[in-house]
C-alpha cells in the first residue's frame, strides 16, 4: 500500500509535538502488546544517542509477519502509552493516517513534511538480521541513520546479514553514537550493553490475546 494524499490536520494530529532542530529516534513495531522492552531499548537510545525524544510508530500492521492475531490498532496505542510512561517517548498512530505498512513511505513523509528535525531509525539486531527483505531497504538507509540495539544471542545473525554485509563502511564506532542524528544517510552504529531482551511473541497466547489480559 502506497501513500494517498492526507489533510494536513490528519498528518498534524498523527505527529507529537516538536520544535525545530530537535533529535528524533524513531521506533517501528506492531506493539502487540508493548512491553518493558520497548521502553527499554527507547530510554537506551534516548542516552546513548543524546536524542530528544523517541517517538514509537504503531503501524496497522508488518507486511513480514503474519497479522491474524494483532489487536486493534486504537488498543495497541492505548497499551503503548501506559507502557511508555516517560515524557520523552510520544506514541503515533501516523502509519495509519498517511495509510502504510512500510517504513519507505514513512521516512518520505517525515522528511518531507518535517524538515526541520533531525530522525534517527532504531531497531534490535533481530530486525537488522532480516533488513535485507523490507521494502526499499536500501532506500531506507540512503535517507535516514540507523541505530541497530544488540538484542543477544542475535548479535552474530545480525551483523554477518546480507544488509548489515551491503552497509559495513557506513558503520560508526560505537563510542560515536552521540553524534549519529547529526550524520548524513548512509550512517548507522551498533550499540551494545542493553540487557533486557522481551518480545511480543513471547507475551502473547496461543489465541493472540495478551499475557496477563482476559
Amino acid at each position: 500500500m502506497s501513500n494517498n494524499f492526507v489533510a494536513p490536520r490528519f498528518f498534524a494530529q498523527a505527529i507529537p509535538p516538536h520544535t525545530s532542530g530537535m533529535r528524533i529516534g524513531l521506533l517501528g513495531g506492531s506493539f502487540n502488546p508493548p512491553h518493558q522492552a520497548h521502553r527499554a531499548i527507547s530510554q537506551f537510545a534516548l542516552k546513548r544517542l543524546q536524542l530528544d525524544r523517541v517517538w514509537w510508530l504503531v503501524t496497522p500492521g508488518n507486511p513480514l509477519k503474519e497479522n491474524g492475531a494483532l489487536h486493534e490498532l486504537g488498543a495497541r496505542m492505548q497499551a503503548a502509552r501506559e507502557m511508555a510512561d516517560d515524557p520523552r517517548i510520544e506514541v503515533s498512530c501516523l502509519e495509519s493516517v498517511i495509510r502504510t505498512r512500510y517504513t519507505i513511505d514513512t521516512i518520505n513523509t517525515l522528511r518531507r513534511r518535517l524538515s526541520g528535525l533531525r530522525f534517527v531509525w532504531i531497531m534490535g539486531a533481530d530486525n537488522l538480521a532480516q533488513f535485507h527483505r523490507w521494502q526499499h531497504w536500501r532506500r531506507i538507509a540512503d535517507q535516514v541513520p540507523i541505530a541497530v540495539i544488540d538484542r543477544p544471542p542475535q548479535s552474530f545473525r545480525a551483523l554477518a546479514s546480507p544488509a548489515a554485509q551491503a552497509l559495513r563502511r557506513y558503520r560508526m564506532p560505537e563510542n560515536e553514537a552521540p553524534l549519529l542524528a547529526d550524520r548524513a544517510a548512509p550512517a548507522w552504529v551498533f550499540l551494545t550493553g542493553m540487557k533486557l531482551n522481551l518480545s511480543s511473541t513471547g507475551l502473547r497466547n496461543p489465541d493472540g490475546s495478551w499475557k496477563g489480559t482476559k
